[in-house]
Formats: C-alpha cells, structure tokens, sequence
C-alpha cells in the first residue's frame, strides 16, 4: 500500500495518483465498489481519469462510506441540519493527512503566517461534530500571537480590537457562515483594514434572505469599508476533506489534489465542456479512506481555464451543502 500522505501532496501526475486512490477504494470500499460494479467498471491497472466513476454525495445519508469498517475513526464530521433531517456522516481515518490538506491547501492561496483568523459561525457553532469548525480551529492554532479565535456570537465587533490586530502588523482573515456575516454586519460599526479578507462559507440552512452571492459580497465590502475584491468564498461540505477558494470575484480554483469537473445530470459519466452547465463532480484524493470520488447536488460551470462557479442547488426546494446561494445566470 501507498504512502498516502506523501502520494496525495506530491508532483506526480493527478491523473496516476487517483489511478492508485481509485483502485485501493474499489479494493476496500464496499459501498463504492458496488456501485462501480452496478456501472459495469472494474478495477484496472492503468485506469483512466474519465472512466473513474462518481458516487453521489448522498451515499454519506444512507451508509457508511469508508474503506476501514473495521476501525475506529480518528474523526466522525456531520453536515448541518435541523430538526428530523437526515445528516451527512463521514468518517476520518487519519486526522493527520486531513489537517495537512486544510493548512497545505490554504496556503495554497494565503499567506497564513501573517494572517489573524477570527470565525463567525453560527448555525454551525451548536453541531460539535462539523467539520468547517474543525478547520477554522486548526487555522486558528496556527497563529503564535494567539490572537485568532472564534468571536462570540451575536456580539457586535470591536473596533478596538480590530485596530491592535492591525497595528501588530497582522492581516485579519475572518471566516463566517454566509448570512451570519449579514446579521453581524447589522450588529457591528467597524471598518476593517484595507488589507483584510472576509471568506464567506456558504449559507446556514435557516436562511432569512435570498440574493446572489455577487449581491451578498457588495454589502459586507460596503460595510466593513472594503473593496469588494477583498470579499472570498469557501467551497468545501462535510463529504469533502478539501476545499477550494474564490479570491475575488465568482469563480472558484481548487488545490493540485483536488479536480473539479461538470456533468451531465442525465448521464453523470459525461464530462461537459466549458460554460455548459451540470453537476459539479470533485475527485478529492484526501479522502483516500472514504471515498475520494463524488458526484454532488451542486449545479456549476467552468470555463477554460478550470475555474468553476457554484449556481446553487440542483434542486432549489432540497438546499443542502456549505453552498447554496443562488447566483443569477
């Protein structure tokens, strides 16, 4: 067996790497292996990258997607959800591998050693088993000066604060939960250093308002007195142990171990060319030990140059994820 945590971040090809996840997990995977059998695709030694299958992300409800049954996971995440409402579960095998794709992945588009993170997440703050607070906490162990921490929710930011984090010479990085930033913004009357970034996460599932994502970034830039290109997005849920980032503007770049792609919702199998709308399809090899290959409910298009924007749910009456604002076409 590979070793996982020095294939998935290495320079070889993408395409030999997720050759390699993809044959382990249809060696220990149960539940992936029958639904690539269900498809007629079996395991080859050479396998190529658009004959790899993609297990809807909604396995994660149903079943336990994983290739230890036999272990105990060193981490169990849950989407959110409110009441009755059946929730994702995934299961961690190697919190070690999973934190080195959150740091190495965020480095990947800022520089975290001069960076304050401060967390907004309410919705998300009550479920002890999500997995953006676990991500936002291990950025948050990152800082030295031990200014980082989750703010308090329903508390209105301090200018004060605000003004030593600057004058330390530190960037503020702060996180929040899509239509949380809204009502801290209604809350708050600070203005943010010109250098900061807000990185919205998607929305909460007891959403109160509905506008596009492009609409949202103008009033949290008017509002901390930030130039609108300073407003970012997150995309990552609780199936993915990777994340991908839009700094600036809609359109979304994910990490070298992490391929993003647009499907045919009518035959998942087809990659779409560029512009044409689908399903977003992710193969995150991260997820070695669940399963790295997903099909989920997100409808997208990308453009040439691999970047791909999220246009919201398949189905807008059935919003799950850590994305569903909707943005106009």
């Amino acid at each position: 067996m590979p070793n996982w945590n020095e294939l998935i971040f290495s320079d070889q090809p993408f395409s030999e790497k997720a050759a390699a996840v993809f044959n382990y997990q249809y060696q220990h995977n149960a539940v992936y292996r029958r639904f690539c059998d269900a498809l007629n695709v079996v395991k080859k030694d050479n396998m190529r990258l658009w004959d790899i299958p993609l297990l809807p992300v909604k396995a994660f409800k149903e079943v336990d997607v994983t290739c230890r049954p036999e272990s105990d996971p060193d981490l169990t995440f849950k989407s959110s959800g409110t009441g009755d409402m059946q929730r994702s579960q995934h299961h961690v095998h190697d919190a070690d591998l999973y934190r080195r794709s959150v740091l190495d992945g965020f480095r990947q588009f800022y520089d975290l050693d001069d960076a304050v993170i401060l967390g907004y997440t309410p919705g998300y703050a009550e479920n002890p088993h999500s997995s953006l607070i676990w991500m936002i906490n291990e950025l948050i162990k990152t800082d030295a000066i031990k200014k980082s921490r989750f703010l308090p929710l329903d508390e209105p930011l301090n200018q004060g604060e605000i003004d030593d984090i600057a004058n330390s010479g530190r960037r503020i990085i702060l996180f929040g939960a899509a239509f949380g930033l809204l009502d801290l913004i209604e809350i708050s009357d600070v203005t943010l250093p010109s250098n900061s970034v807000v990185i919205e996460t998607g929305g909460m599932k007891t959403h109160k308002r509905e506008m596009s994502r492009f609409q949202m970034h103008e009033k949290i830039a008017e509002s901390f007195g930030l130039n609108i290109t300073r407003v970012h997005s997150e995309y990552g849920m609780c199936e993915l142990l990777s994340q991908a980032y839009a700094t600036g503007g809609q359109w979304f770049r994910s990490v070298p171990w992490m391929k993003v792609s647009v499907r045919d919702p009518q035959n998942p199998q087809i990659e779409l060319p560029p512009f044409q709308k689908g399903l977003l399809g992710v193969m995150d090899l991260a997820n070695v030990y669940s399963c790295a290959f997903l099909l989920t409910g997100d409808r997208g298009v990308m453009d040439k140059d691999g970047r791909f924007k999220v246009l919201g749910r398949w189905n807008p009456k059935n919003m799950r994820g850590c994305n569903f604002l909707i943005d106009k076409d």
